[in-house]
């Protein structure tokens, strides 16, 4: 998955340095027995209409009122429509294994991958059936909730490997950040050759970043590893090799 808002289909005119490493970790993985597809979230700032709508915190009022898929969208009457989302859940539970390669934009994550983030939440426990609360009934969601809500994690299982790179700050903790996302989702890390976080061209000019990452050699081949380590990993959990430890045991504070 490509983090990066850069494209150079739109201002910049120039592909981003996450799209490169996501390109690497393809061709590393394809041609192993295991699939590789992209979803390129920089198409949020250059095709028309291709929308990530905002969460609109359903969750907070209560988890089963956050459907799963989320059903707050198309909202016609707000013009709130072609809903990108639509086409993104799928490819998540199709997925067995996920690789984010990202910048870290003043600390946090991309809009459009944030926006992908927060849209996610309906699968930490939302609720698979619109029917039980007649669509958005805020009382009859409470009741449920109430009257104890199991906090279904429909994404529980995936492998998963973060890439994080940056040009003076904030890697690191970008990095974490998107590794405790995945576990409150129930993701497995892939390993720790799974998670990458550095800096490419380091307090360098902006306007050579791309010469800067053609020369770090070492940073290209963590990428690789990290494809590496998910695509391992992958296999070995379809086959039975690998198991989570204590995935098994009950949750005491499930939310």
């Amino acid at each position: 998955m490509n983090g990066s808002s850069r494209t150079e289909h739109t201002c910049p005119g120039e592909m981003p340095k996450s799209w490169r490493l996501v390109e690497l970790a393809r061709d590393t993985i394809g041609g192993s027995g295991v699939e590789a597809e992209i979803l390129d979230l920089s198409r949020a700032t250059s095709e028309y209409g291709r929308t990530i709508h905002p969460c609109k915190s359903c969750v907070s009022t209560s988890m089963a009122l956050c459907h799963w898929p989320c059903s707050c969208y198309p909202n016609y009457a707000l013009g709130q429509v072609h809903d990108w989302m639509n086409e993104i859940y799928p490819l998540w539970v199709a997925a067995h294994g996920i690789m984010i390669i990202t910048p870290v934009n003043w600390y946090h994550a991309p809009g459009p991958l944030k926006s992908m983030m927060d849209r996610l939440v309906c699968a930490d426990g939302g609720n698979p059936d619109p029917s039980s609360t007649h669509g958005k009934h805020a009382d009859e969601a409470k009741a449920l909730e109430l009257a104890g809500w199991p906090y279904p994690r429909h994404l529980a299982g995936r492998l998963f490997s973060a890439v994080v790179h940056g040009d003076t700050v904030g890697a690191e903790t970008m990095r974490r950040s998107l590794m405790d996302w995945a576990s409150d989702l129930h993701l497995v890390s892939a390993g720790a050759r799974g998670e990458v976080d550095g800096y490419i061209g380091y307090y360098e000019p902006y306007a050579t970043s791309h010469q800067a990452l053609d020369r770090d050699d070492d940073y290209r081949e963590e990428v690789r590893n990290a494809a590496i380590t998910l695509r391992d990993a992958v296999v070995a959990w379809r086959s039975g090799k690998m198991i989570e430890a204590g995935a098994q045991l009950r949750e005491p504070r499930p939310k």
